[in-house]
């Protein structure tokens, strides 16, 4: 067995392997929104808060991150958050995904709520023993200069004795300093924990905290804690924000564009196949192959980078086949001039691939550089399929120039005849 063949016979047991993890891993496909089925939420940004001077794409980008890290601290999987600008209004939206949560008007609390915390002392002679409970009146605290913008962290812990669940606050430098100041002119008295205008705990003071450390010890569940933890963690948003439109996309629908889409896409390469082994004879068997491998590598890479899949995304995935089938084309074309030039089919098939390579070269460049502009300037919809062609694009030059070349190489044989010019050739050619 030559060295040609003994490639092609890697290739062939890399491609089994590879279809066989893919059906057999654990890792699923992430399905967008209008696969998955949930909701998305458009939100005016109102940037005219913004002192003049300011530097609004940052405030704009601060903004989204904020919402991203929000939204990911209550467990959504694979949201998106983006921003765009529309000249047309002159505004800049914020665009919230959210696959699977089909509550708007949960999710859009979820995404606009932003929790006050602050720390209140005593007013002068308000009595400690009338204040304590959880049934206080605001006017016997006044509010101190220690508020959840000086927050560094948040986490949810437990008591050691009674095992309720607690909130530890872990202030940045600045918050520690004022933490400190606060406990040690109130040794004694209260200090109250105040959270969007209401008490949720009112320690006492035993000494001095220097350690920019505070401990809500309110009556809430685990759940409730650990909400409370994310939005905290999640900070307030830099840019207040107006919801504009939602979207519902229900289970259903989503269930019902995925199995389309696996259909348009099976019959749409089947379709592909059996035109290539037609027009194509041999070569287009071995383009089949080369297009198997070439879907299965483009299906892995979307379950492990992860790719999150949209019907826009498949539909560049499925136009990317079709260039990967331009480029087999252009090579079968060349060896069929070269076999009918009088060479051997070991010949035509070095030569095709030579004289066709500058062809396919260019249309791939072309189509990648395409795919990075609609990339660049491209909204959430159209971003996802650009980047599924810029990979089916990327890797149709690999399947073209790298599996079918060798596949074709190890069943070339330098003779010269009849059979093996009709099985070489292509169309109605003899």
């Amino acid at each position: 067995m030559n060295a040609a063949r003994i490639k092609a016979v890697w290739v062939i047991v890399a491609i089994v392997a590879l279809g066989l993890f893919l059906v057999k891993g654990s890792k699923e496909f992430v399905l967008g929104l209008d696969l998955a089925g949930g909701s998305a939420l458009t939100y005016k940004i109102e940037t005219s808060t913004l002192p003049e001077g300011s530097d609004v794409q940052a405030s704009v980008a601060s903004l989204r991150d904020v919402v991203e890290r929000r939204v990911n601290l209550f467990g959504v999987r694979e949201p998106i958050v983006t921003t765009q600008y529309s000249r047309l209004a002159q505004e800049y939206r914020l665009i919230v995904e959210l696959p699977g949560v089909t509550d708007i008007k949960a999710a859009s609390k979820m995404i606009g709520e932003t929790p006050v915390l602050d720390f209140r002392t005593l007013k002068k002679g308000v009595n400690q023993a009338s204040s304590t409970g959880f049934a206080l009146s605001l006017s016997n605290y006044e509010a101190t200069t220690l508020t959840g913008r000086y927050l560094d962290k948040a986490a949810l812990t437990f008591d050691q004795v009674s095992r309720r669940p607690l909130v530890e606050l872990q202030f940045n430098e600045e918050g520690a300093k004022l933490f400190a100041a606060i406990t040690k002119a109130n040794i004694g008295n209260q200090v109250a924990i105040f959270l969007d205008g209401q008490p949720i705990s009112v320690p006492t003071v035993n000494e001095e905290i220097t350690g920019g450390k505070a401990v809500i010890s309110g009556t809430f569940s685990v759940e409730e804690a650990r909400i409370l933890v994310g939005r905290l963690n999640a900070g307030a948003l830099p840019l207040p924000i107006t919801l504009s439109g939602t979207t519902l996309v229900g289970p259903a629908f989503g269930k019902t564009a995925v199995e389309r889409g696996v259909q348009a896409g099976v019959i749409g390469f089947a379709i592909v196949a059996l035109f290539m082994i037609a027009w194509y004879r041999v070569p287009g068997i071995v383009a089949s192959v080369a297009l198997t491998a070439y879907s299965i590598i483009m299906l892995l890479l979307f379950k492990y980078i992860p790719v999150t899949l949209t019907a826009a995304g498949i539909a560049g995935f499925i136009i990317s086949i079709g260039l990967a089938v331009d480029a087999n084309v252009l090579t079968f074309e060349r060896m069929k001039e070269e076999l009918k030039s009088g060479k051997s089919l070991k010949d035509a098939i070095a030569v095709g691939f030579g004289r066709a390579w500058t062809s396919i070269r260019d249309s791939h460049v072309a189509a990648i550089i395409v795919s990075i502009i609609l990339f660049w300037f491209g909204t959430s919809l159209v971003k996802g399929f650009a980047f599924t062609f810029f990979l089916g694009t990327v890797l149709s030059l690999f399947s073209a120039q790298v599996v079918t070349r060798v596949l074709l190489s190890a069943i070339a044989v330098d003779v010269k005849n009849k059979v093996i010019h009709f099985l070489f050739s292509s169309g109605i050619s003899k």
